[in-house]
């Protein structure tokens, strides 16, 4: 794939920022799961957290194209890092692509910034895949605002947010039932776990992932105004539809981030073998490494060629619903596997924390369950593909 003039510069920056600040401390901030707060800044002075924002908005005004690619090589040096974004950026697509012309002017270029920092709330503790069966309820006020209530589960960023991207249901007696949900944007008190009907429980404890935090969120009266409403009033009932086309974004940028864990688990991989002796020669030389970077490497083509052709097709505005599933699918699945074989290509060394590649052994099954377990891609790619080739 050839990239513009304008990529390759952006990438040569990220790439850089990669190589020179994040993989030599990426193992302190995993290993006190510790909130990488200067590598965040840097990441802000690069614009990132605007990239796709337009510029009238104060953004970049760049494709998601340009988004995966960043992804990728953010997340060759740390997942978290494009997970401090990720959330951010499906918010700020949110509201640029269904908010009213208020809520772009308003919100979109302090977004821009990261002044203001979002995070996107769906999942439940009894609704993950099912997102059907979410209970969290927004109801009118006398004031015309809303009262928010339930629990949420799973929200990243939730704690130094200064802004929920919420999904609520506004009209249980809705048939069919998500024609009763409305997307919400909840503005808080950002690193404040105690507010006036809103509580956020300490993070929870992760296998991997580590450094950006991952929560509950608990609502029990929690008012907003009336002006909250993604859409404003024409949006109401319509949150499910924006909800599940941010999703279909999130499942780009999950294959990229994948494909970035790969690529990493690689690059470490083939540079061991070609150090590391046995039998008086590099384990290079020997057939059955060989066979594990083949393997690796081929996995990874293939989940660039499938990444980049849904970030393309969804940046054209095509519909991009079994593009999306396929790369999330493949991708995440070879990044497991190669952040496997990395570790069986380092052997006993693997296992330890000397090499980051037990990091990469941690992080990777994320992907394979966030924006919609393996198994739920399988059946909405099955479902897309009958409607394709139906008799």
């Amino acid at each position: 794939m050839e990239l513009t003039t304008e990529q390759d510069a952006i990438l040569r920056t990220v790439r850089e920022f990669v190589d020179k600040d994040v993989l030599p401390n990426v193992a302190k901030y995993d290993r006190a799961d510790e909130f990488p707060q200067p590598l965040y800044e840097q990441m802000v002075e690069m614009g990132l957290f605007g990239m796709t924002i337009p510029e009238e908005h104060g953004g970049l005004g760049l494709d998601l194209m340009t988004y995966a690619l960043v992804v990728a090589e953010l997340s060759r040096g740390w997942i978290s890092l494009s997970g401090i974004m990720n959330t951010h950026f499906m918010a700020a697509w949110m509201i640029q692509n269904f908010g009213t012309a208020e809520q772009k002017r308003s919100l979109l270029p302090l977004m821009a910034t990261a002044e203001l920092r979002a995070a996107y709330s769906m999942t439940e503790p009894g609704a993950g895949s099912d997102v059907q069966s979410i209970r969290t309820t927004a109801k009118r006020t006398e004031d015309d605002g809303w009262q928010i209530d339930g629990q949420k589960m799973w929200s990243t960023n939730g704690l130094r947010s200064s802004m929920i991207m919420l999904l609520a249901v506004t009209d249980a007696s809705a048939n069919p039932r998500h024609k009763g949900m409305t997307a919400f944007i909840v503005r808080k008190e950002p690193n404040v776990q105690h507010q006036p009907g809103l509580t956020i429980p300490p993070n929870l404890k992760k296998l991997g992932y580590k450094g950006v935090e991952t929560t509950e969120l608990v609502f029990d009266g929690y008012r907003v105004p009336a002006d909250a409403v993604l859409g404003g009033e024409a949006g109401i009932g319509q949150g499910f539809k924006y909800f599940m086309a941010a999703v279909e974004l999130g499942r780009v940028n999950v294959a990229a981030r994948a494909v970035g864990v790969a690529r990493c688990a690689f690059e470490q991989a083939i540079r061991y073998a070609q150090e590391r002796q046995t039998f008086g020669r590099k384990i290079a030389q020997h057939q059955a490494i060989q066979m594990k970077l083949a393997q690796m490497g081929t996995q990874i083509r293939a989940a660039e060629l499938l990444t980049f052709d849904a970030a393309r097709r969804k940046a054209s505005g095509e519909r991009a619903d079994l593009e999306a599933g396929m790369a999330k699918l493949y991708a995440t699945e070879a990044a497991e596997f190669c952040a496997i074989e990395a570790m069986r290509i380092h052997g006993g060394y693997g296992y330890s924390q000397e090499y980051m590649v037990e990091r990469l052994y941690r992080d990777a099954p994320l992907l394979i369950l966030g924006e919609g377990t393996n198994e739920i891609q399988q059946l909405l790619i099955a479902r897309r593909l009958l409607e394709l080739h139906a008799v």
